[in-house]
C-alpha cells in the first residue's frame, strides 16, 4: 500500500492530534450576531445583548488566554432580561439597557435595569434597577456564575471538564465568591466581589433579596480582579459611572492626541480612520515573552488577543503613514524572539521570525506548541521588508546597525532552511503533530487549493511566500548599499532577487484562462492552479512582470473575484468557493489594501481608488469599522455587506487597511529625507487634510484634493 502523503489538511499523516485552523468554531446562536465585547490588552469580556454569558457558549471573561468567567446570567424572580438597546461605548465599556418581560407579580416593563461595565484595573460590572410600579415589589435578584477555566484553544473547538479540580471558596458574608483551580505549576483564580453583600449563595449562584419602593434605585457592583502581572499597557480606573461617561483620564486618549489625525470633507472616510486609530490603540498588549518584555498589538478579538508575526509586521507596515512607533517595536521586539535553534514541536529554526505566542494552561504545560510557535513561512521575510520600510521613514541607521545580525540570520533562514529543496523557492511543512498544515497567510487546512478543490501535497511554495522574498532581497540590498555598507552583500542580492524573478515568472504563470499567476507549487512542483487573490500580493511586492500587469489587474477586478465590496480570497469559479468560507472566497481588507497599494505601483490608480471606496463604505456599514473578514456575496446581489460569521473585531490588519488605503490613493512615499505624494483622490473623498505625518523625526502636513496636492513641514 503506497504511504499516506502529507496536505495541509493532515500535514503529520497517522498522528490524530486536534490541530489549530483560522476557523475551527462557528459563533453558537446563544450571543447571536450582535453580541457584546469589551476589551482591553489581553482582556475581554464577551456576551450577548443582554450582558450575559450562557454556559456552553464561547462568550465569558478571558485574560491571556485563560477563560476567568464561564457563566455570567442575570434574572430577576427567575426570568432573564428583555434587551431595549445595548452597545460599547468605548473599547473597553459597554452599556446595557434591559427591562422584564411578564413575569410572576410583575408586569411586564415594571422595572428600568442598567448594566454598566468595563475592563480597566480588573472587570467592573455595575447593576441599577428602578421600580415603576406604584407600590413596592418584591424582587429576587440572581447572578449565575460559572468559570472553567478553559484554555482559549478549547473554547474555540471543545472544553475539558475541570471541575473536579477547581474548588470553590464562598465568604461568609456573602462578599466574594472565589473559585480556583491548579493543574502542575498551572494555577488560576476567579473571585467576584460584591457590594452589597449578597443575601446568600446558592451553589455558584449569588442572590439578593430586596423590597424596591416605587422609583427606589437599587445598586450593584461586582468587581472581578486579575491576576497580576503584564497585560493591559494602562487600564483605565475609576468609578463606574465615571468611566462610563468619560469623566476620567483615558491613557488612550493621551496615547492618541500624538497620533496622525486625518480630515476629510467626506465624513465616512474620516470616522473609519479614526476608528482604525481608536482599534489600535485598544489592540496594544503589554507581555513578557521567553524573558523578554514586548508592547505590540493583539491580533484580533475574540480569538487572537496575543502577538502574531505575519499580523504585527503587515500592521505596523499599514501604519507607518501614521508614524514609526509601531514598525520600530515590532521589528525590535520580533528579532528578541528570533529563532536560534531546531525545535521539531514548535517548528523553530535559526533566523526564523515566531508565528504566534500564546500563555494559556495548554501552552505553559506543554500540550501546545505556542512558547512561542514558529509556525509560518512569510514572517521572516517580511520582518526585512518592515526593518526596510522603517529605515525609509526615518533613515534610523542605528538601529538598522543594530538589528545586523538578526537581519543576516533572517537571510541565512530563508536560503537554507526556507528553501527546503534548494531549488530557490521557500516552501513550507510543518514538523510538528500540532503544526499548521498551511503556513502561509491563507493557513486553513483548505486555504490552498487547485481550481478543482484537491488540497495540494506538502511541502508548498506559494506564490505570496516568493513576492515577500523577492521584495525582501532587494530591500536588504539597499540597506547594505546604505548603513549596512557591505555592498558585496547588496550585489549578491540584487543577483539573487533577479534570478527569483525570472524563474517565478516562469514557473508560476499560467496562459490559460486569461493569464493568471498559480497560487502555489506543490510538493511535486505542479502549479496549484487556483485564482486567488495572492496576486494582488505579487503586485505589492513587485516582482509581477509589466507586461503581465495588466492581465493581473483585470483578474482581480473581474465579477469573478471582485465582489463589490472587496477582491474575493478565491475565484467564484473555482469548485471549492464558498462567499463563507474563510479563504476560500471571503473578502479580507488587509489582503485588499496590499493589492491597492500594488495596483499603485504598477500605475493602476482607477481599480486602486475602486477598491478603496468599497472598503471605507464597508467600513460603514459596520459602525466605521472594517472586521477581519466579509462574506464574498456580490454586492449587486445582496445590497448589503454580510459579516463573516466568526470574523474577528476589532482586528489589527483590518484596522490598519484604510490607513494603507489612504497612502495608496495619496500614493505617498519617503525618498530622500522628504515625503513625496502623487494623490489620485476619488471625486468621492473630496479634499483631505493630514496632520502629525512623522517621518524623519519630523512632522508633516498633507492637503491633497484630486489629483493635485502638497506635503509641507509643520511649524515648530
Amino acid at each position: 500500500m503506497a504511504a499516506v502523503r502529507p496536505t495541509p489538511a493532515d500535514p503529520t499523516p497517522g498522528l490524530l492530534t486536534a490541530r489549530e485552523s483560522g476557523d475551527q468554531r462557528a459563533a453558537p446562536p446563544e450571543l447571536g450576531p450582535d453580541s457584546i465585547a469589551v476589551l482591553s490588552g489581553p482582556t475581554f469580556m464577551y456576551t450577548d445583548q443582554a450582558g450575559d454569558v450562557p454556559p456552553g457558549s464561547i462568550g465569558g471573561l478571558v485574560h491571556l488566554d485563560t477563560r476567568l468567567l464561564s457563566g455570567w446570567v442575570l434574572t430577576i424572580n427567575g426570568g432573564r432580561m428583555l434587551v431595549l438597546r445595548s452597545q460599547t461605548l468605548q473599547h473597553y465599556s459597554a452599556q446595557f439597557v434591559l427591562t422584564n418581560p411578564e413575569l410572576p407579580g410583575l408586569p411586564p416593563d415594571s422595572l428600568g435595569v442598567r448594566r454598566m461595565r468595563y475592563i480597566g484595573d480588573g472587570f467592573r460590572e455595575r447593576i441599577e434597577l428602578v421600580s415603576f410600579r406604584t407600590e413596592p415589589v418584591r424582587l429576587e435578584i440572581r447572578l449565575a456564575v460559572a468559570a472553567d477555566f478553559a484554555d482559549l484553544f478549547e473554547v474555540k473547538s471543545g472544553v475539558r471538564d475541570r471541575s473536579e479540580q477547581i474548588s470553590r471558596t464562598h465568604n461568609s458574608g456573602g462578599t466574594a465568591l472565589t473559585f480556583s483551580y491548579a493543574n502542575g505549576d498551572f494555577t488560576a483564580q476567579t473571585s467576584v466581589r460584591t457590594s452589597p453583600p449578597a443575601n446568600r449563595i446558592e451553589g455558584d449562584d449569588l442572590v439578593w433579596e430586596l423590597d424596591l419602593a416605587p422609583r427606589q434605585i437599587w445598586q450593584l457592583d461586582l468587581h472581578v480582579p486579575l491576576p497580576p502581572g503584564l497585560g493591559v499597557v494602562e487600564p483605565v480606573k475609576g468609578d463606574i459611572s465615571e468611566v462610563i461617561h468619560g469623566r476620567v483620564d483615558d491613557p488612550l486618549r493621551r496615547w492618541l492626541s500624538d497620533r496622525a489625525l486625518t480630515r476629510s470633507d467626506n465624513l465616512v472616510l474620516e470616522r473609519v480612520l479614526r476608528q482604525s486609530r481608536d482599534d489600535l490603540g485598544a489592540l496594544r498588549l503589554d507581555l513578557e515573552i521567553k524573558g523578554q518584555r514586548v508592547m505590540l498589538p493583539g491580533a484580533g478579538l475574540p480569538w487572537f488577543l496575543s502577538v502574531f508575526g505575519r499580523d504585527t509586521l503587515i500592521t505596523a507596515y499599514q501604519t507607518l503613514v501614521a508614524g514609526p512607533m509601531l514598525a520600530r517595536g515590532a521589528v525590535l521586539a520580533l528579532a528578541r524572539l528570533q529563532g536560534t535553534r531546531c525545535d521539531d514541536f514548535t517548528d523553530e529554526e535559526p533566523g526564523k521570525i515566531l508565528h504566534e505566542f500564546r500563555s494559556g494552561e495548554l501552552t505553559r504545560t506543554g500540550v501546545k506548541p505556542y512558547n512561542p510557535n514558529y509556525g509560518t513561512a512569510d514572517a521572516t521575510q517580511l520582518w526585512l521588508i518592515l526593518l526596510s520600510e522603517y529605515w525609509r521613514w526615518t533613515r534610523d541607521d542605528n538601529t538598522v546597525r543594530y538589528l545586523r545580525d538578526n537581519a543576516l540570520a533572517a537571510l541565512h533562514w530563508i536560503d537554507s532552511y526556507g528553501d527546503r529543496d534548494g531549488d530557490g523557492y521557500v516552501e513550507y511543512a510543518t514538523r510538528s503533530p500540532e503544526g499548521l498544515g498551511n503556513q502561509c497567510w491563507r493557513d486553513s487546512p483548505d486555504g490552498v487549493c487547485f481550481a478543482d478543490g484537491r488540497i495540494p501535497v506538502l511541502p508548498i511554495a506559494t506564490s505570496d511566500l516568493q513576492g515577500y522574498t523577492y521584495d525582501a532581497k532587494l530591500r536588504l540590498a539597499e540597506l547594505a548599499d546604505g548603513p549596512l555598507a557591505d555592498p558585496a552583500l547588496a550585489q549578491r542580492l540584487r543577483a539573487d532577487a533577479a534570478a527569483l524573478y525570472e524563474r517565478f515568472n516562469r514557473d508560476f504563470w499560467i496562459s490559460e484562462r486569461g493569464g493568471y499567476y498559480a497560487v502555489g507549487l506543490d510538493g511535486d512542483k505542479n502549479q496549484i492552479n487556483a485564482k486567488t487573490s495572492n496576486m494582488g500580493h505579487l503586485l505589492w511586492s513587485g516582482i509581477v512582470l509589466p507586461e503581465r500587469a495588466e492581465q493581473v489587474v483585470r483578474q482581480l477586478m473581474s465579477p469573478e473575484m471582485f465582489s463589490g465590496w472587496g477582491i474575493r480570497t478565491l475565484s467564484n469559479e473555482e469548485r471549492s468557493y464558498n462567499a463563507l468560507g474563510y479563504h476560500l472566497g471571503t473578502v479580507w481588507p488587509h489582503d485588499n489594501s496590499l493589492a491597492a497599494l500594488g495596483m499603485v505601483r504598477y500605475g493602476f490608480r482607477a481599480e486602486a481608488n475602486q477598491i478603496s471606496l468599497a472598503m471605507f463604505e464597508a467600513a460603514e456599514q459596520f459602525g466605521y469599522r472594517l472586521p477581519e473578514a466579509l462574506s464574498g456575496y456580490a454586492r449587486d446581489l445582496m445590497m448589503f455587506a454580510v459579516p463573516y460569521p466568526t470574523a474577528c473585531s476589532p482586528q489589527a490588519w483590518a484596522a490598519g487597511a484604510p490607513l494603507a488605503l489612504l497612502r495608496a490613493m495619496l500614493n505617498l512615499n519617503p525618498v530622500d529625507g522628504r515625503l513625496v505624494i502623487d494623490p489620485d483622490i476619488p471625486e468621492e473623498f473630496g479634499r483631505m487634510t493630514a496632520e502629525r505625518v512623522r517621518a524623519f523625526g519630523r512632522r508633516w502636513e498633507i492637503e491633497a484634493v484630486g489629483r493635485t496636492g502638497h506635503v509641507r513641514l509643520e511649524a515648530g
